[in-house]
């Protein structure tokens, strides 16, 4: 099934320019990693890779423990959407994609701690790839544990990716 009309041509390099449309909806920059792949059908697919995604099992499994510790909803998402929740608003959550202010602090490499909110971008060998989110049940007030829990998840994803 065809989304748009637009029709590049391949140059001497074997390079095709992907439209600046395109890219702005799927959210791809420069530097961003693309899988490349064929269908049976002869189609050339390319796909924006999730290097973080491929992490969702160790992602979902932290949220679980760190959940269930702290009290509190840990969301764990890629540079793109939400790859895992626990604690509350999975439904609402899980596969969503990210607004634009968590794309913003993800892609500054900031972190950002507030009482109703904590987010630790996770950076893999300089290249942030998602982020780990806490947002407190009822009207409790995020401090300093929920900052390090965030932190050493961010870490161990990161380094699950490197390794």
């Amino acid at each position: 099934m065809k989304a748009t009309g637009i029709v590049r041509r391949i140059d001497d390099l074997g390079r095709v320019v992907i439209p600046k449309e395109i890219r702005r909806v799927l959210r791809i920059r420069e530097g961003d990693p693309l899988e490349i792949y064929t269908s049976k059908e002869g189609e050339v697919i390319l796909k924006k890779y999730s290097p973080i995604n491929e992490l969702s099992q160790f992602a979902g499994e932290y949220a679980e423990t760190a959940s269930s510790v702290l009290g509190s909803t840990v969301v764990v998402s890629d540079t793109d959407q939400i790859i895992a929740v626990s604690g509350g608003m999975k439904k609402d959550l899980l596969d969503k994609k990210i607004d634009h202010e968590l794309d913003r602090l993800i892609q500054g490499k900031n972190r950002l701690m507030e009482q109703n909110r904590i987010v630790v971008p996770i950076i893999s060998q300089g290249d942030s790839i998602g982020s780990i989110s806490i947002l407190p049940k009822d009207d409790k007030v995020l401090g300093d544990a929920e900052l390090k829990a965030a932190e050493i998840g961010a870490t161990f994803l990161a380094r699950q990716m490197e390794s």
